[in-house]
């Protein structure tokens, strides 16, 4: 495979390899980035942490009175320029930021809905009038934000929106009609960016105003989690919008809500991160506090596994969060380069990462909903226990695989977006999948000279592995070709397949990467976790695989699919126990959550 030396396009890493040197690790961030980080940190302990049973029991004024201090230190602006109030600060440190604050159960929800997909739209899309009157209360903490796009009958399908707005006669206003739903923030929020059509066809986005006529909110919903987070429906009766709110383009609403979808799921992943490491943390400290048999239970082999697999799955999906972030801030200063805006240039980058974005989203999700399940299995009762913190991380946990688009919509936007891209030529899909049917009819080669260095083997498997995505998606096309869409199972099977792959590459990659400077003895731990995740890794693509292969094929072309997949998932046997006691006895001695 060629090696790349240049910013990567998306979803490239599946025909490409990335040399080491070429990733961003979080090894590599600056004094100032790790600084606003721990400013994220110290603010979830000190303010949040404290008032989380008031915030779950929806106190008048308590979220919104720290959303205010979070503003007032800053917080909200690290990716706002300096002229409305803002850090002006980049891409990877909002997304250290975000991780910082991912940890406060509900406050990061409110957070989120904030500084993501209530600002961005008004920065990336707004007129100058628009920015200098919205962005510096936003900024600042002075104005709340809300995101206005589900309905009772659109969620994934936001372009289903019934939402109307007409131009009144004198053409200064557009009444708007409808009804949004699940508004985080709804409850307190000074600016909602809403969408509607206009005329009932032309999708377009509006910033309405709290205390405009016509605007009401319904009651707080009655959540499984996140109970502290405001979510309220948000009703539009003649609501008059004066001409001059359109944001963006008429009709092009969608540019809007997609784009900023983008950004917001590898937000959402890095927030994920938060909390799965505070939730792995507290596993650690009960596991060493708990004693049965007269033994702390972190001495047993059964609660080492889940620690240790907390800790492989939690640095994997760092890994690939962090290269991808910075992959986007790349691709960033290039557009800004060749004369891109500022807005133009993060978009376009969110844009040509949106399968990266899609498959963290993903990732991220589902580790924290792994980690919380564990913790509470490492708790016992305990972790059953509402005056226990795993059952409010449990419950807190399941709506990240619903928000920012469903993680089963994810999967299969990630395995469309590389198609497309195939199809439309950027990137070169057709070559490597017709190399890999042509190695399929040809006589395995097992020679070859032996590579040495660290992951010279695994970083044949990873490179195998993603022959086997190509031989099963090319597969799939050819299969099935316009009706694809219809076969949501495969996708999903391509889809696992693709993101355990990058997650799993991106992990030996840092890995490598930081082994070159503090040596191979320093990064025993990461060695292991990078060793066990690839393990994992090797045979979910082939349970996927086989998935796929049976859904698709009978006879001898079934036969002669899962021939290649098994040569594209062969591996030497890696002795997993082991190397999880050893990373678990590294967490356990610290007592904390460490790598």
């Amino acid at each position: 495979m060629e090696v790349t030396n240049k910013i990567p396009k998306g979803g490239e890493f599946i025909i490409k390899e990335t040399d080491a040197q070429d990733v961003f690790t979080p090894a590599d961030f600056s004094e100032e980035q790790n600084m606003m980080h721990q400013t994220a940190l110290d603010f979830v302990e000190k303010e949040v942490q404290p008032l989380l049973e008031r915030l779950d029991n929806q106190e008048e004024g308590l979220m919104r009175g720290l959303m205010e201090k979070a503003g007032q230190l800053g917080l909200f602006g690290v990716s706002i320029p300096e002229q409305y109030g803002g850090l002006d600060m980049d891409f990877p440190t909002s997304l250290r930021v975000t991780e910082g604050v991912g940890g406060g159960h509900s406050f990061p929800v409110a957070f989120a809905a904030h500084t993501g997909i209530a600002m961005l739209p008004i920065l990336y899309f707004g007129n100058e009038e628009q920015k200098a009157k919205y962005l510096p209360g936003l900024t600042n903490g002075e104005l709340m934000g809300a995101y206005c796009l589900t309905e009772p009958g659109s969620g994934s399908d936001a372009l289903g929106a019934k939402t109307k707005a007409v131009l009144t006669e004198d053409g200064q206003h557009y009444v708007l009609n409808g009804q949004k739903m699940w508004i985080t923030n709804g409850g307190f929020a000074d600016v909602f960016v809403v969408f509607a059509k206009i005329d009932g066809e032309r999708f377009t986005g509006f910033i309405v105003e709290k205390n405009t006529p016509g605007l009401s909110l319904g009651n707080e919903e009655h959540k499984m989690g996140i109970k502290g987070s405001s979510t309220r429906q948000v009703f539009l009766s003649d609501c008059k919008v004066p001409k001059e709110n359109v944001l963006g383009e008429i009709g092009k609403g969608h540019l809007i809500a997609f784009n900023i979808l983008n950004i917001g799921r590898i937000k959402l992943a890095a927030a994920c991160l938060g909390a799965s490491k505070m939730a792995a943390s507290l596993s650690v400290k009960y596991a060493n506090e708990r004693v049965q048999f007269k033994l702390p239970i972190s001495k047993f082999g059964a609660i080492q596994y889940k620690l240790a697999q907390q800790a492989v799955r939690i640095y994997a999906a760092e890994s690939a969060i962090y290269r991808a972030g910075m992959d986007i801030f790349h691709k960033e200063q290039e557009l800004l380069a060749s004369g891109k805006s500022h807005s133009e240039a993060l978009l376009g980058a969110a844009r040509e990462f949106a399968v990266e974005c899609a498959i963290l989203k993903v990732e991220g999700s589902e580790v924290l909903d792994y980690v919380v399940d564990e913790g509470v299995q490492v708790y016992g009762g305990y972790g059953f226990s509402a005056d226990y913190p795993m059952d409010r991380a449990y419950r807190d946990s399941r709506i990240n695989r619903i928000f920012e688009g469903t993680n089963e919509i994810n999967r299969m936007l990630a395995v469309d977006m590389i198609l497309k891209k195939g199809l439309n030529g950027e990137l070169d899909l057709m070559g490597p999948a017709q190399a890999v049917q042509n190695e399929l009819m040809a006589i395995p080669d097992f020679g070859g000279e032996e590579e040495t260095g660290l992951f010279a083997a695994e970083k044949k498997t990873i490179a195998k592995l993603k022959k086997a995505i190509l031989m099963v998606a090319g597969t799939a096309v050819q299969k099935y070709m316009n009706s694809l869409a219809k076969e949501q199972e495969v996708l999903m099977n391509i889809a696992d397949m693709a993101i355990k792959v990058y997650t799993a590459e991106s992990t030996l990659l840092r890995v490598e990467k930081e082994a070159g400077t503090k040596g191979e003895e320093a990064l025993a731990t990461q060695i292991d976790i990078a060793r066990v995740y690839l393990a994992d890794t090797i045979d979910q693509v082939n349970k996927a695989g086989k998935d796929a292969i049976a859904s698709m094929a009978e006879g001898d072309e079934q036969r002669l699919l899962a021939m290649g997949l098994k040569r594209f998932t062969k591996a030497d046997l890696f002795n997993v126990k082991d190397a999880r006691r050893r990373i678990a006895k590294t967490l356990i001695d610290a007592n904390d959550f460490v790598y």
